[in-house]
């Protein structure tokens, strides 16, 4: 392979890396032939770009349907509070452009999925994982392993993060750590428990050295490692990941020969059929609003965490943690009705269900929780 020479500005500018016995004038030029996809510009999206900017990477592709939101701003550091309400794929181009102008940056404001993943990847040799979500997870990568290409993982939960490589020769892939997906719900996403603020920096950066090292040669990725995090103790663990023989994609036999529908895969009978009876429950905040304007108003349960009713509260409610919840059915009176709610409306559909399996025939679940009822009722109320 003929590598791009550097110029006597990104000498200059790369002259720290230069200096690395490690990285070199090869190494650096190395970086800048390089075609890096990250899907998700997020939390963990804005340093991997940021970073993989500055040491130049010569390509950089951002993926992400999503625009900037206030509750963005705690964490994803490409974005300021002028830039709410637009597209977050077109404003980190924007920023990451300022950043480094010599690179090559494609803004992709699209939903990365099973249909538009091969044409959209086509172009760039390493997947760099930003999502929070299980599905696209599978897609990247079974993408990478199809298509030959390497996935740099990343995840983040609360105080917590994991990075690993996969996809490479000879190693793990990330369905031989996780062979089937949990189950819908089991592992909320940051928008539901949310995330220490600085945490996807310091994951991200990681993932963004995995590529430098991927891409220079420089030290010892983490293939067939996985690195486990602790913000709240700053502790640092790596475990082996082994390959597995009768991994479905991977192994020695494999069974999956294309990419499939990743949000399908990941959704089970039990779930499709929890949405549709949750549905018959859900009731609707202005709804909610005639019932405790009626004669005879319904009992409110408050399923959050104390510590979320110190940030907002409706007046009146029964508060029990939905942990608490099965062991406290004695507060509550089988024959009343009951409207339940928590922040965004899902732990109160678990509540609802535990209830009406338990006897109470005459329960509601608010639908949007919390947060709804302040949009469409209750300004005054803050939004978190």
């Amino acid at each position: 392979m003929i590598l791009p020479p550097l110029t006597i500005e990104e000498v200059a500018r790369y002259s720290r890396h230069l200096l690395l016995p490690q990285i070199g004038v090869r190494g650096q030029q190395r970086l800048k032939a390089a075609s890096v996809l990250i899907v998700g510009m997020g939390g963990l999206g804005s340093p991997i770009a940021a970073y993989l900017a500055a040491a130049g990477i010569g390509k950089l592709g951002l993926v992400d349907y999503d625009r900037v939101e206030l509750s963005n701003l705690q964490r994803q550091i490409l974005y300021s509070v002028q830039q709410e309400g637009e597209q977050k794929a077109v404003c980190a181009a924007e920023r990451v452009r300022s950043i480094n102008p010599e690179i090559e940056v494609n803004a992709l404001p699209l939903e990365f999925n099973a249909g538009n993943a091969r044409e959209i990847s086509a172009g760039y040799d390493i997947l760099v994982d930003g999502t929070d979500n299980i599905p696209t997870r599978y897609l990247l990568n079974d993408l990478a392993v199809l298509t030959k290409k390497t996935y740099v993982y990343g995840s983040i939960f609360r105080f917590e993060g994991q990075v690993s490589v996969f996809g490479v020769d000879d190693g793990p892939c990330y369905r031989c750590l996780f062979s089937e997906p949990p189950p819908p719900g089991v592992i909320p996403s940051c928008s539901s428990v949310g995330v220490m603020g600085v945490l996807p920096g310091i994951i991200g950066s990681i993932q963004a050295a995995e590529v430098i090292k991927l891409v220079t040669g420089a030290g010892s990725p983490l293939i067939g490692k996985l690195l486990l995090f602790d913000a709240l103790d700053m502790s640092a663990e790596v475990v082996k990941v082994r390959k597995k023989q009768a991994c479905q994609i991977c192994g020695a036999q494999p069974i999956i020969k294309d990419l499939i529908d990743y949000e399908a895969w990941c959704r089970t009978g039990i779930q499709e059929e929890f949405e549709q009876l949750a549905s018959e429950w859900d009731i609707e905040p202005l709804e909610l609003k005639q019932l405790l304007d009626s004669e005879h108003p319904p009992l409110l349960l408050d399923v959050r965490e104390e510590f979320e009713r110190a940030i907002s509260a409706l007046s009146g409610a029964v508060a029990i943690p939905l942990p608490d919840l099965e062991n406290r059915l004695t507060e509550l009176l089988p024959g009343c009705e009951v409207v339940i709610f928590c922040r965004n409306g899902v732990r109160s559909r678990d509540a609802a269900r535990l209830l009406n399996r338990q006897g109470f025939s005459r329960v509601h679940n608010l639908r949007g929780g919390i947060n709804a009822w302040a949009l469409q009722v209750d300004s005054r109320l803050p939004i978190y």
